[in-house]
């Protein structure tokens, strides 16, 4: 579900106005019971009006996690080749120290993330962990005998894991160094994934 194109044709600080409030509506009331009239009300839209830009609720609420996404997506950056082992592993704990921050200073993005990153099982989410898996596996240190697809979908699952841990000691206002996605213990579960265990899978080809 995408919004309407009239929706895409709107001034730029409109449509980011409408999804604002959209975003707030949804996070202080939760996906499943925020009232899609009082959202249109409160943006400043007649229902017939809101319905030229999406087909209705769900169609709305796609548009807002597909927007947290981005903008989770956005404080990572894209992954680029690091130089070494060492800076791989900086950068790696740098995005998940920032995309935190970002959760602890956007209350609403932080509310919508499960539900964002959850949702997001394929294309632009994965792809950035297969960026990560294809760069550790080029410079040497992550496993090589497991398909990419597969070890991407992996990692994903591991840091979505340590997100989780790590957004409900935020909302419980707990935040602790070992529960930021970063924090030892995450990074420990990763080498065991990428290193291959006992079998001592890193960098060899079956």
């Amino acid at each position: 579900m995408t919004p309407l194109p009239r929706f895409h044709r709107l001034p730029a600080e409109r449509q980011e106005a409408m999804l604002a409030v959209a975003r707030a509506h949804f996070a202080e009331h939760g996906p499943a019971s925020a009232s899609y009239n009082k959202i249109i009300e409160a943006a400043g839209f007649s229902k017939t009006a809101a319905y030229q830009y999406f087909d209705g609720r769900e169609d709305l609420l796609a548009a807002v996690l597909d927007d947290v996404l981005d903008r989770l997506l956005g404080v990572l950056g894209p992954w680029t080749p690091a130089p070494d082992e060492a800076d791989f592993w900086a950068r790696l704990e740098a995005g998940s120290h920032a995309l935190v921050a970002h959760l602890r200073a956007h209350p609403d993005d932080l509310a919508l993330a499960d539900t964002a990153v959850g949702r997001a099982q394929d294309g632009i989410w994965l792809g950035w962990f297969g960026a990560v898996v294809e760069d550790g596996q080029r410079l040497g240190f992550i496993r090589t005998d497991v398909d990419p697809a597969l070890l991407a979908g992996a990692t994903a699952a591991v840091m979505r894991a340590a997100d989780e841990w790590a957004l409900g000691a935020l909302r419980s206002a707990r935040p602790t160094a070992q529960a930021v996605p970063g924090g030892e213990q995450v990074w420990s579960l990763l080498r065991g994934l990428w290193n291959g265990g006992a079998d001592g899978g890193a960098g060899h080809a079956h």
